[in-house]
């Protein structure tokens, strides 16, 4: 169903072929499968079957999931990790050895920046860009430059990458493009197809929808020609043509380090995944009215969103992510002190910290999510001490604006 919207290929995309009629894909809860002969669970092991041994390995119902965003994100095939940074890792260490060098956007969630702070460890470093424009992407590139890493919409500075125009700086240069889509997910924009080659999501976030399971996936889309001097780890596995990437993650650093995604988890993800498209069109209609409304006030307070035109991205974000412009806003208070009051005094959002919730989340990244970084990276990754970062819900607007109104007014 390639042709149809994306509600529709959402909930009839993927022909599951459940047992018994069952609209829902049940709970696999087995740690492994049994099987006929020892010649069937031996053709699977050796990639000559496909099949079921082991749910650290895979799992059907953690496989109707990885089908679910294959067929949203129009990939090739994904992988599903217990967790958004264990996806991230994977979709790194895939490809990367002692030595390599990637280049990345500087807007980056707290935890990915850490993540590749932990990299320079095993030799690896990651040169960040100043601004997120495609040609200071390419001014970093050397020839130990191994993979370009962006995320669609940064968390929290708002920045929005220009995939089209970074996928070709990085196909120039025979490089890899991967993109984290977690905050725009694939209901605004589809990196695949605007030229990134892997993509990203922390579906504990808005995939999920809930707050009730943690989870990660990566998405691969199969175009990418890898050249076997540069990245030897593939080399073994260029016989599987366009699922290389995936067969030597399958076979290895995935199967190996064990983080895989629980069936439990799977099937809430399962669950919450049918009603993405609409809870993205009232998340993102929700942020835009709010954040024009908290504009409009003088209270003290600098709002920054892509839907608003004073946005620096506002024009890209406007082609690229199809007129909407996602469900996080950011406000600036003056101080530290004056942003815990507001966060405090607001009655509706919850303080937390994660995002896609179908309730309104806000929590203070400096003290936080960011906490951990230096204060360089911290103002890279668009943190202040003053920031707050607000995920929009779904509640009704005049009910948010009334208490954003209230708890900000009442600072002033």
């Amino acid at each position: 169903m390639t042709d149809c919207g994306f509600n529709t290929a959402l909930l009839h995309g993927v022909d599951d072929k459940n047992p018994f009629g069952a609209t829902q894909v049940p709970i696999y809860q087995s740690s492994a499968f049994r099987h006929k002969c020892a010649e069937d669970l031996e053709n699977i092991f050796t990639n000559k079957a496909m099949g079921f041994s082991y749910t650290r390995i895979n799992n059907p119902t953690v496989e109707a999931f990885e089908k679910r965003i294959t067929v949203l994100e129009g990939g090739l095939g994904s992988v599903a990790c217990a967790s958004g940074m264990a996806a991230l890792f994977n979709a790194l260490m895939n490809i990367l050895q002692s030595g390599d060098e990637v280049v990345a956007a500087a807007g980056l969630y707290g935890g990915t920046v850490e993540l590749f702070e932990d990299l320079e460890a095993f030799g690896i470093q990651t040169k960040y860009v100043k601004e997120n424009v495609p040609e200071s992407y390419e001014a970093l590139i050397t020839d130990k430059t191994r993979l370009i890493f962006a995320e669609t919409i940064g968390n929290p500075k708002l920045d929005v990458t220009d995939i089209e125009e970074v996928a070709r700086v990085a196909h120039r240069h025979g490089l890899p493009f991967i993109v984290d889509n977690t905050v725009a997910t694939p209901y605004l924009v589809k990196p695949l197809l605007l030229g990134a080659d892997i993509v990203v999501n922390s579906s504990s976030k808005y995939i999920n929808g809930n707050s009730d399971a943690i989870s990660g996936i990566l998405t691969d889309g199969g175009k990418f020609k890898w050249d076997a001097e540069r990245y030897p780890g593939l080399k073994p596995y260029k016989k599987f043509g366009p699922m290389a990437y995936i067969a030597k993650l399958r076979n290895g650093l995935f199967r190996n380090t064990g983080a895989c995604l629980s069936p439990q988890n799977a099937f809430l993800n399962n669950l919450g995944l049918e009603t993405l498209g609409l809870r993205m069109e009232r998340q993102c209609a929700n942020a835009l009215e709010l954040a024009v409304f908290l504009d409009s006030l003088d209270a003290g307070v600098t709002v920054n969103y892509p839907g608003l035109e004073k946005s620096p991205y506002h024009e890209l974000a406007k082609r690229q992510l199809h007129g909407k412009y996602g469900a996080i806003v950011t406000l600036r208070t003056g101080s530290k002190e004056r942003a815990f009051r507001i966060i405090n005094a607001l009655k509706l959002p919850y303080i937390l910290s994660n995002i896609g919730d179908t309730k309104t989340l806000v929590i203070h990244p400096a003290s936080t999510i960011a906490v951990h970084l230096s204060t360089e990276d911290q103002i890279q990754s668009g943190v202040y001490e003053d920031l707050i970062r607000i995920s929009v819900g779904i509640e009704d607007i005049e009910d948010l604006k009334q208490d954003f109104k209230n708890a900000i007014e009442g600072e002033k």
